[in-house]
């Protein structure tokens, strides 16, 4: 059950950045899912420390671990459009 709510979440977490970036008409529901669950693991990695908290996919589902789950899936879409384009739009 905790699965498919990580699934839901990281979903959620994904399309969310991605309508914050631009992207949004580019990506469908998997490739969301996979930019909330990424971006949740790079946010672990660069912001967790900073942030002093956990993310999704270490299954804290606090205010502060969904912030840094956004925020890393926000910098994971800035670099792929950074590689992509030239330009973080």
């Amino acid at each position: 059950m905790l699965f498919i709510i990580w699934i839901v979440v990281g979903g959620v977490l994904g399309w969310l950045a991605s309508m914050v970036m631009k992207t949004d008409a580019e990506q469908g529901m998997i490739l969301n899912v996979v930019v909330g669950i990424v971006g949740a693991f790079l946010g672990g990695w660069l912001l967790s420390p900073l942030f002093g908290s956990g993310t999704i996919n270490s299954d804290d589902f606090s205010v502060s671990s969904l912030l840094v789950s956004f925020l890393g899936a926000v910098i994971l879409l800035a670099i792929v459009n950074l590689l992509r384009r030239g330009r973080v739009r």
